[in-house]
């Protein structure tokens, strides 16, 4: 019997590197999509995939360009394809913002062009945000809450989420949506409040950095497990059906929750650490952005499992050995 084949855009990035080891776990033959200076730089570009570099083939090439998508769709001609790529860089360059704008759009319009030529029967996954929201009109959000985005990343997401069900209604193609919300693991890149938060509670618990400067203590957010979301990638691609689907945790914690957490995970009080700027703050939600996952578990029987203090722990033990082993970069 063949393997069953999967393509992964992004794949050495948090939720790429877990839905690569999900994937070999179940024995499908996983194909990586990576640009050119991974490949030269492995040492700090590929550090979450260098456990399975030798059980996945990777493909260097640049997806918002078409030629190089069309020769690697169908060079590898996957079963399943995860578009997990994208530009989310936060800038008021209008340069900037072109740049997400069209990235992230043409990689998602490039793919799917591809698949329908190449092939028809592929499924695919989109990576939608929570972000697609925005300024959300009501909370808890669902997968029928109207889009109201108010960054070009989430306008880039929702432009590629109607480009998605453009493919599935009148080309027929297996594509589907994931709307993710917040998700975390020790993975979980430095420019994130979160991983900022643990990376820097490891550092002062070694005595290697005194504090940490932060932003607004009182923005919350629906924060869940990297690892179980993409496990929803994976079920959304097997059902019966293509659709899209809200993945979150409909739990709501404050930035300050999370710091009380994490210095907590090594003894410390979060107060005698953390300098409040105001010029870190950005606009906050009037309405919080909370996922409403009820269709996830009734469709896909998909639920989160991992407590949020347990997430917290994880990253903060995880970046305690990451410093001990010389391995942090940022």
């Amino acid at each position: 019997m063949r393997r069953s084949k999967a393509l992964i855009t992004g794949i050495n990035g948090q939720d790429g590197s877990y839905l690569a080891e999900l994937l070999l776990a179940k024995d499908y033959e996983v194909h990586g999509v990576v640009r050119r200076e991974a490949i030269e730089d492995p040492s700090h570009r590929l550090t979450n995939i260098r456990h399975v570099l030798d059980r996945i083939t990777l493909h260097a090439g640049s997806v918002d360009n078409h030629l190089a998508s069309y020769k690697i769709i169908s060079k590898v001609r996957p079963d399943e394809c995860y578009h997990l790529a994208a530009a989310s860089f936060v800038s008021y360059s209008l340069d900037d913002e072109l740049s997400v704008l069209s990235s992230n759009f043409n990689s998602t319009h490039f793919l799917l062009a591809s698949i329908r030529e190449l092939v028809p029967e592929c499924r695919f996954y989109f990576a939608g945000s929570s972000e697609m929201f925005g300024d959300a009109e009501v909370s808890p959000q669902n997968e029928n809450t109207r889009f109201n985005p108010r960054s070009i990343y989430g306008i880039s997401k929702v432009a590629g989420h109607h480009l998605v069900n453009n493919y599935r209604r009148h080309h027929n193609v297996f594509a589907c949506t994931g709307i993710l919300y917040n998700h975390e693991s020790p993975r979980r890149g430095y420019e994130f409040v979160t991983r900022k938060i643990t990376s820097t509670v490891a550092k002062i618990y070694l005595g290697q950095a005194n504090g940490i400067d932060l932003g607004n203590l009182e923005a919350r957010r629906d924060w869940g497990y990297a690892p179980e979301y993409v496990e929803a990638m994976w079920q959304m691609l097997n059902s019966d059906v293509p659709d899209d689907y809200v993945i979150a945790t409909g739990e709501l914690h404050s930035v300050r929750q999370f710091l009380e957490l994490a210095f907590s995970a090594v003894g410390l009080d979060y107060t005698n650490y953390v300098e409040v700027r105001p010029d870190f703050f950005r606009p906050d939600e009037s309405i919080p952005l909370i996922g409403d996952y009820s269709k996830a578990a009734s469709t896909l029987g998909w639920t989160p499992r991992k407590k949020f203090e347990d997430i917290v722990e994880e990253m903060v033990q995880q970046d305690i050995q990451l410093l001990k082993a010389g391995g942090m970069t940022s």
